[in-house]
């Protein structure tokens, strides 16, 4: 978690200037390609094993971080692959290595994967505070969330020229946090989900203290374009979780239940997916199942939204949970995906109800000429008609 610099000294760096604030109001760095569905070659998980090579991570009173977490990074690819059909794990390292904290979410990005995993070991002034916490992206709630991310990226320090490749980011400042409140949380919830699983196989099999699902500012998971997880597997400033960690029962118990966390959040997804395309993908009136959607009739339609992306997506059933009746929306500098047709806005309503499982964060749009109007404007028309 740490990265053991001590004497390191950070260029002070205005990252409040107009130019880069205009700059971070731009950064959109997630996709909404529905990439928690599986692919034409099956799961993608990408397991990243924290620190590495000359960022030794925390230290503990006889081991480093960077040992612990490549050590049930591995496993837990092992019990992946052994155990998951379908699937396959890719590693951010496999040795002692340094990998920047940039190039282990591209390699999850380049790869195209499903979930992305990154393991850690946490640390703490006292010896007495132990347990495991899992945490997903987002602005941290409290002071103590926001120490355990500014331990993580504090990495990027001993990269060169770190405040270019980063933007002019501050791992120490407070202030430099503030630009995780303009990302899209994309995949928030199912982040959570993930997250969520592991808690309880942590506290339920392991009878591990849980200290719940967090979420704060990390950069490793800022620009994934996936579901994505932090886990800190334990303490290793308490000597009885550093022992725990080290221990081949510490690391194969952990290891099990990130696995087994996976494996009951891929065959959720994987369900409802089957499930949804076994009834005829889209479960609309008569009217509305069409080969091909089409909003170009200069009718005003509605439909449901189900995501929105900063790169485009090709439009097949896989990328959309099963959806096979999907259109790409005219947009400024985001591509828009929406499923659905009908010429009432009650008709949008109940069909949006029907992919709340899949999609929970969906909603009714008004489509004209292949372009989203306003749904009030839409509303009017049809009462005046």
């Amino acid at each position: 978690m740490s990265t053991g610099l001590k004497n390191g000294k950070l260029h002070t760096i205005n990252i409040y200037s107009i130019k880069l604030i205009l700059f971070y109001l731009l950064l959109i760095s997630v996709a909404a390609s529905g990439s928690d569905n599986k692919n034409e070659k099956g799961w993608v998980i990408v397991i990243d094993a924290g620190h590495g090579g000359k960022d030794s991570g925390a230290r503990g009173s006889f081991s480093q971080e960077k040992d612990i977490t490549l050590a049930v990074a591995l496993k837990t690819g092992e019990y992946i692959e052994q155990n998951i059909k379908n699937v396959t794990v890719i590693y951010t390292r496999k040795n002692d290595t340094f990998i920047e904290l940039k190039e282990r979410a591209n390699i999850a990005n380049k790869n195209n994967a499903d979930l992305f995993i990154s393991i850690h070991a946490n640390w703490a002034k006292s010896k007495n505070v132990n347990g495991a916490e899992t945490f997903i992206m987002g602005i941290a709630k409290d002071e103590a969330n926001l120490e355990v991310a500014k331990k993580e990226n504090e990495v990027m320090l001993l990269e060169n020229d770190f405040s270019t490749k980063y933007e002019g980011f501050d791992p120490k400042s407070s202030e430099s946090y503030i630009m995780f409140s303009l990302s899209q949380k994309v995949f928030h919830e199912q982040s959570t989900d993930l997250a969520s699983k592991i808690q309880t196989q942590f506290r339920d099999r392991l009878n591990r203290n849980d200290r719940d699902v967090k979420q704060a500012g990390f950069w490793v998971l800022y620009t994934t374009k996936m579901p994505s997880v932090l886990v800190e597997t334990g303490f290793i400033t308490s000597p009885v979780e550093e022992k725990y960690l080290n221990s081949k029962e510490g690391q194969d118990n952990i290891a099990s239940s990130i696995f087994r966390a996976c494996s009951e959040y891929i065959n959720e997804i994987d369900s409802k997916s089957v499930g949804l395309s076994g009834r005829n993908s889209n479960p609309q009136t008569s009217e509305d199942t069409l080969p091909h959607l089409n909003t170009s009739s200069g009718e005003t339609m509605f439909m449901v939204q189900i995501a929105s992306s900063s790169s485009q997506t090709e439009i097949k059933a896989e990328n959309f949970k099963g959806l096979k009746e999907v259109i790409e929306l005219n947009g400024q500098d985001w591509f828009k995906y929406a499923t659905g047709r009908f010429s009432e806005f009650s008709a949008a309503v109940n069909y949006r109800k029907k992919l709340k499982d899949i999609y929970p964060d969906a909603f009714v749009i008004a489509v004209k000429d292949n372009k989203i109007v306003p749904l009030q404007q839409a509303l009017d028309q049809k009462k005046t008609k």
